[in-house]
């Protein structure tokens, strides 16, 4: 009869061992996700208007895919901070904010707040040396644009990676 007993306690004890588990599991899956609410509208919003950026005018009649691929008119001389500010932008505004909204990970929301407040740099950067060139066209409409997202998006990133608690 002891023997009974006791083996009763030890599955009951491997029931709430697994149990304790289960928990465990939960909780870092818990921890780990993040719920945009209503950053998430503005987040897709801006890098929609990221996208619209793109095929306005950066610098002089070229495009914001132009001046990324290389293939803006030799005139302009545009220089690796357009280029950079271009890829960043689309990099982190577009393509890892619909990865982080998608999957909902808090080390993705970290990834865009940083990368997109990297991007602002890149962007200030690049309407900098347009407005500088010497015989050149300054900073397009497309630029100013994608400029002004990057910083919304920036701020969004960083709050909604800063709220969880």
């Amino acid at each position: 009869m002891t023997d009974r007993p006791s083996s009763s306690s030890s599955s009951s004890d491997d029931e709430l061992a697994a149990l304790q588990a289960e928990i465990d599991q939960v909780e870092r899956d818990v921890v780990g996700h993040i719920e945009p609410g209503r950053w998430a509208m503005v987040i897709a919003v801006g890098a929609f208007a990221l996208l619209v950026a793109e095929v306005l005018p950066w610098v002089g009649s070229d495009s914001g895919w132009q001046v990324l691929l290389g293939q803006a008119t030799d005139e302009h001389r545009i220089g690796l901070l357009p280029r950079l500010f271009a890829g960043s932008s689309l990099l982190f505004g577009v393509l890892f904010s619909a990865v982080t909204l998608f999957t909902r990970r808090w080390s993705l929301a970290w990834l865009c707040a940083l990368g997109s407040a990297f991007s602002v740099v890149h962007g200030l950067w690049a309407v900098w040396s347009r407005q500088t060139a010497l015989d050149a066209p300054g900073p397009g409409i497309g630029m100013v644009l994608a400029l002004l997202t990057m910083i919304v998006l920036a701020v969004q990133w960083l709050r909604l990676a800063f709220s969880r608690p």
